[in-house]
């Protein structure tokens, strides 16, 4: 379902259920949030599957795109 209506709204990027958990946790440690009070909210047993939907690390700055100098 979350596939075929994000086709609807023009998203080609493959999205699902684990997107928005992905983005909620993600959001939540950005704003200062615990990773353990995370892992309770996700529901999940360990840390370290709470730390796979962490995307904080995946964003890139403008500052680090322009050090790629030819």
């Amino acid at each position: 379902m979350v596939q075929r209506r994000a086709r609807k709204a023009g998203i080609r990027t493959k999205i699902g259920c684990h997107t928005f958990r992905a983005t909620g946790i993600t959001i939540y440690l950005t704003n200062g949030g615990d990773l353990e009070k995370a892992q309770q909210i996700a529901a999940h047993e360990s840390p370290r599957t709470t730390k796979l939907y962490d995307r904080r690390n995946d964003v890139v700055s403008l500052d680090e795109v322009k050090k790629v100098v030819f």
